[in-house]
């Protein structure tokens, strides 16, 4: 399960740093700051664009929770969200430290 974690991880850290690449040369371009969010990155893979992803997560959310949750969390920019992701699951799988020296209540 941490190889799992650790390979998720580090996918998600390489997509994020890719998306930074990416959203800073939008900016340099068009002298602005600008940043692709989780909706419109997901919507590249659903066949309705962005706004045929909302809909799917909408259809699958209890709607006292998507307006003021979810829909705000579909704004977030998607690179630093994979970056951060993949940084916590690099953290949860990481291998536990061995202890240094010996014990000596043996």
């Amino acid at each position: 399960m941490k190889f799992l974690a650790r390979s998720l991880g580090l996918l998600l850290v390489a997509a994020g740093f890719i998306g930074l690449v990416i959203d800073g040369t939008r900016s340099i371009v068009n002298h602005a700051v600008s940043f692709v969010s989780i909706s419109d990155a997901a919507g590249t893979l659903v066949q309705g664009g962005p706004m045929g992803f909302e809909r799917l997560v909408a259809a699958r959310v209890y709607p006292w929770l998507w307006d003021p949750f979810v829909s705000q969390l579909l704004l977030l920019p998607a690179s630093i969200t994979g970056f951060i992701l993949g940084a916590l699951l690099l953290w949860a799988g990481q291998k536990p430290l061995e202890p240094i020296g010996y014990l000596a209540g043996r």
